[in-house]
């Protein structure tokens, strides 16, 4: 299933988020930060990919429901099991 790129925006946004969330977790890891602080960042990073891959399987599920889609119960099953793999 193709989705279109404009919807998955606010997607895009959250991963260049967590990218940089990453890098300071790298940065932090590297300059011997407290372990808490560490953990902490890594935690929202980790949190901030699931989100976008929740809402990657939500925009994908709102196509499967609303577009005409001849691939309709095909590509709802693909979409359950996508969004299985994150749960």
């Amino acid at each position: 299933m193709q989705l279109d790129p404009e919807e998955l925006d606010p997607v895009i946004k959250r991963l260049r988020r967590a990218q940089g969330q990453l890098a300071a977790v790298i940065r932090m890891i590297e300059e011997g930060r407290e372990c808490r602080d560490i953990v902490t960042q890594l935690s929202a990073c980790s949190k901030a990919i699931d989100r976008a891959g929740f809402a990657l399987i939500s925009t994908g599920l709102q196509e499967c429901i609303n577009g005409d889609n001849p691939n309709r119960d095909e590509d709802l099953a693909a979409m359950e099991k996508l969004f299985l793999s994150l749960a």
